[in-house]
C-alpha cells in the first residue's frame, strides 16, 4: 500500500502550488502580528499628572487621591485605553491584568483550535478563526469601557492562536517533507515579525488607540480574498474519506505546477490508514510513567515557560526604554528575523542542545548587563535588549523542533502540548514582570536574564537529539545526562532500510 506522500510525489516540492500555498499561509500571519503587540500602542502611558482642582491642604496631598481626575501629555500618544479610562496609580493593575487575559484566551484558543480544525477541517477553522480575530478587534473598537475592551481582547486571543494553529498545521499538510521545517521556521515566524514591524509604523501615523485599532483591522478583513486561493487540506479530506474532493485539489495542483496527473491519483484500496491501524492507547500521565520522561517533561515545561516569559516581556516592555518608543518597537520585531534565519541554519547544521544554550546565555547576559550601563549610554542599554531579544526569540523558534524530537511517537503530540500550554503560562505572567519595572527600572532585566541563564544551564543536561533516528516508544527515548542507561531491545531497534535519516525533524504537523 502506498500512502500520502507516494501517491502525490508527481507534484515535486516546490512547484508554483507549492510556493502559492506556502506565502498566501505565511501571509495570513501578519494580522498576528499586529494584534498580539498592539497592546504596545493600546496602553501606553504617557506622563500625567493631577488635573487642578479645589484647594487642599498641604498635609493632605499624599493622602488624596485625584479627585478631579488626570492630565495626560500628547507629546507621544493622542489617546490610549489608560487616558481614557485613567488606568494610573490605584488603577494601574488593570493595564498587565488585560495583557495577561489577552494570553488566557490564546490558551484556551490553543486547545480547542486542534480539536476543531480536526473536526470541521483546515481551512474551514483557518477562515472563522480569522474572522474571529478581526470581528472582535473592530467590535473593540466600540468599547465603552475597560471590561467590555478586556472581555473583547479574550476573544481576539482565542481568534489569533486558533488562526495561527490552522495555517500552520494546513501548511505542513500539503507542502512536501523538504519544505516544511522552512515553512515552520522561517514561513509562519518571519511573516508573524513583518507584521510586527508595520505596526510602529501604523501607531506613528494614527497616535487615537481607537482609530489604530480600526486600521489594524483592516488586513484581516482583506485576508478573506485568501478563501478562493487556498484548498482544504487533502490529507484531512482523505481522512474523512472523501477522496473525490481531495483528488480535485491534487489534479488543480497537477495543472498550476505544469504536470500531467495520473488517470488515477487516490485509490482507497491502496492508500494506507494508519488511524486503523490498532495501537496501545496513551493518555498523559504517560509523561510521568518513567523517571527519564518525567524529568524530560519537567525540563521541557521550565524551559518553554522561560522562554515565553522573556520573548513576551521584552516585546512589551518597548514603551520602557529610553529613546523614541516607535523605533524601539521596530527594532525589536527586526530582530526577530536574523534569530529565525539564525535559528533555521542552526537547526540545519549544530547539535541541539548547544544551539539552544548559546542563544539563551546570549539572552540571558546581556540582560543582565543592562543594569551596568551609564545612565548617559542609554543607546548602549537598548541594544543590550535588542541582543537579548534576539537570542531568546532564535531559542523560540528552536524550542519546538528540540522538544518534538525529544518525545517518542506515541506521547510527541502530548509532550509538545504540553510544553506548549506551559508557554502559554509564560505569557500570561510575562505582562507582570514588565509590571515590575514601575518599583525598579532593572528588575524585570535581572529576573528574565536569571531565568534564562539558569534554563541555558538546564538545557545542557537534556539529551542530544541531533543526527539520532527519532523514537516510536518511551523506552527508545534518549536519555537524560547524569541517569543511568538500561539499555531495552527497543534501544537497540535499527532503522528499516531506506528509511530517511532524520537528521533534523522533517515534519512539524503533530
Amino acid at each position: 500500500m502506498r500512502d500520502y506522500e507516494e501517491v502525490t510525489a508527481f507534484l515535486g516540492e516546490w512547484g508554483p502550488f507549492q510556493r502559492l500555498i506556502f506565502f498566501l499561509l505565511s501571509a495570513s500571519i501578519v494580522p498576528n502580528g499586529f494584534n498580539g503587540m498592539s497592546f504596545v500602542f493600546l496602553a501606553g502611558t504617557p506622563e500625567h499628572r493631577c488635573r487642578p482642582g479645589r484647594d487642599v491642604e498641604l498635609g493632605q496631598l499624599e493622602q488624596e487621591s485625584c479627585l478631579d481626575g488626570w492630565e495626560f501629555s500628547q507629546d507621544v500618544f493622542q489617546s490610549t485605553i489608560v487616558t481614557e479610562w485613567n488606568l494610573v496609580c490605584e488603577d494601574d493593575w488593570k493595564t498587565p491584568l488585560s495583557m495577561s487575559l489577552f494570553f488566557v484566551g490564546v490558551l484556551v484558543g490553543s486547545f480547542i483550535s486542534g480539536q476543531l480544525s480536526d473536526r470541521f477541517g483546515r481551512k474551514n477553522v483557518l477562515f472563522v478563526t480569522m474572522g474571529m480575530q478581526t470581528g472582535f478587534s473592530l467590535v473593540q473598537v466600540f468599547s465603552k469601557n475597560f471590561e467590555m475592551f478586556t472581555v473583547l481582547f479574550v476573544l481576539v486571543g482565542m481568534g489569533q492562536i486558533s488562526n495561527y494553529v490552522a495555517a500552520f498545521v494546513l501548511g505542513t499538510e500539503i507542502l512536501g517533507k523538504s519544505i516544511r521545517i522552512i515553512f515552520a521556521t522561517l514561513g509562519v515566524c518571519i511573516f508573524f515579525a513583518f507584521g510586527f514591524m508595520l505596526l510602529p509604523l501604523l501607531a506613528y501615523f494614527i497616535r487615537d488607540w481607537r482609530m489604530l485599532l480600526l486600521a489594524l483591522t483592516l488586513p484581516g478583513v482583506l485576508c478573506a480574498a485568501l478563501w478562493w486561493f487556498i484548498p482544504e487540506s487533502p490529507r484531512w479530506l482523505i481522512s474523512q474519506g472523501r477522496f473525490q474532493e481531495a483528488e480535485v485539489i491534487i489534479r488543480k495542483a497537477a495543472k498550476i505546477n505544469g504536470i500531467v496527473a495520473p488517470s488515477t491519483i487516490f485509490d482507497p484500496s491502496e492508500l494506507q490508514d494508519l488511524s486503523s491501524k490498532k495501537q496501545q492507547s496513551h493518555h498523559i500521565l504517560d509523561l510521568l510513567r518513567t523517571r527519564n520522561i518525567r524529568i524530560v517533561t519537567i525540563m521541557s515545561i521550565i524551559l518553554w515557560m522561560t522562554i515565553s516569559v522573556g520573548y513576551f516581556g521584552l516585546s512589551l516592555d518597548t514603551p520602557n526604554l529610553h529613546g523614541d518608543i516607535y523605533l524601539n518597537c521596530f527594532f525589536s520585531a527586526m530582530v526577530e528575523v536574523p534569530a529565525y534565519v539564525l535559528a533555521w541554519l542552526l537547526l540545519q547544521y549544530v547539535p541541539r542542545r548547544y544551539s539552544l544554550a548559546t542563544a539563551l546565555f546570549l539572552g540571558g547576559s546581556v540582560l543582565l548587563f543592562v543594569q551596568l550601563v551609564p545612565p548617559d549610554l542609554y543607546y548602549l542599554a537598548t541594544v543590550l535588549v535588542m541582543v537579548g531579544k534576539f537570542g531568546i526569540t532564535a531559542a523560540f523558534s528552536m524550542v519546538y523542533v528540540y522538544t518534538a524530537e525529544l518525545y517518542p511517537t506515541v506521547v510527541r503530540n502530548m509532550g509538545v502540548g504540553v510544553s506548549s500550554t506551559a508557554s502559554r503560562l509564560g505569557s500570561i505572567l510575562s505582562p507582570y514582570f514588565v509590571y515590575l519595572s514601575a518599583y525598579d527600572r532593572f528588575l524585570p532585566y535581572i529576573l528574565m536574564g536569571s531565568l534564562t541563564i539558569l534554563t541555558a544551564i538546564l538545557t545542557l543536561f537534556l539529551p542530544e537529539s541531533f543526527g539520532t533516528p527519532l523514537p516510536d516508544t518511551i523506552d527508545q527515548m534518549l536519555r537524560v545526562k547524569g541517569l543511568k542507561h538500561r539499555q531495552t531491545p527497543g534501544l537497540t531497534r535499527m532503522l528499516k532500510d531506506g528509511e530517511e535519516s532524520p537528521t533534523i525533524l522533517k515534519s512539524t504537523s503533530f
